[in-house]
């Protein structure tokens, strides 16, 4: 098993994805949600930022509804979500432009962080949720492929600067050729992939997550600044945003 980057000590303490079983909330309200017209008659969910904590938001970033997600690219959990949920929260939600959607990354392992910077290798646009959804979708190819490498080679990435780990697990899960049929340049994702400052936010955004939200699994979703509890499934997170739009 590839060794955890002591870059990464801030995300210790959330060593297995899953937060809860999520069966506390009531069936939901579906009442229709009054819209709220995008500029120029746009879409909102077209409409992508990069947030000042280093998120990526979709939709009108003045919502009554602010949902943050906080998820690992490495936790099937969060997979599950992102087939099931995030279509519903797009479609049902965030297109509305009653409530925001923001993304942040919560690296667990270099792998989790490899992946992380492929997807965010596009900048703050619609691009960065469609990777990073086909990231989640071929989890379980890439884990294989990243379980294929043999012994000596793990051994030998271990011993790689960070700079150069990310670069070479990134070969071994297939990534580049994986991005650049996605549109994203060989070049590009190399860069993506020696991003320091990157690297940096990523990591940061991780331990601000921890120690500001006492994360306890992923996928965690915050709704107006306050952690909604066993809400890591839809079933149980949609009754969460229904109270918050207020019924």
């Amino acid at each position: 098993m590839i060794k955890k980057l002591s870059l990464l000590a801030a995300a210790a303490a959330l060593s297995a994805c899953g937060g809860g079983d999520g069966n506390t909330l009531n069936a939901t309200n579906d009442a229709p949600i009054t819209p709220v017209a995008a500029p120029n008659g746009g879409d909102w969910t077209q409409m992508v930022t990069q947030t000042p904590e280093g998120g990526m938001l979709m939709g009108n970033p003045d919502a009554k509804v602010k949902v943050i997600e906080f998820a690992s690219m490495t936790c099937p959990h969060c997979a599950e979500f992102s087939a099931k949920g995030e279509p519903q929260l797009v479609d049902k939600y965030v297109k509305t432009g009653q409530v925001s959607y923001e993304f942040r990354n919560f690296v667990r392992d270099p792998l989790d962080l490899t992946m992380s910077l492929v997807a965010r290798c596009a900048g703050p646009n619609p691009t960065f949720f469609k990777l990073t959804s086909q990231l989640f979708a071929d989890q379980k190819a890439v884990f294989e492929r990243v379980q294929a490498i043999p012994a000596d080679q793990q051994q030998a990435l271990q011993t790689l600067p960070a700079g150069q780990q990310f670069q070479k697990m990134a070969e071994f899960a297939g990534l580049p050729a994986w991005a650049a049929q996605r549109g994203l340049p060989s070049a590009k994702t190399s860069a993506c992939l020696s991003d320091q400052a990157t690297v940096d936010r990523l990591v940061q955004m991780t331990s601000d997550g921890t120690s500001q939200y006492n994360l306890t699994g992923t996928p965690s979703f915050v709704i107006n600044g306050q952690l909604a509890e066993q809400t890591a499934t839809w079933e149980t997170l949609e009754p969460a945003i229904r109270e918050a739009l207020g019924g």
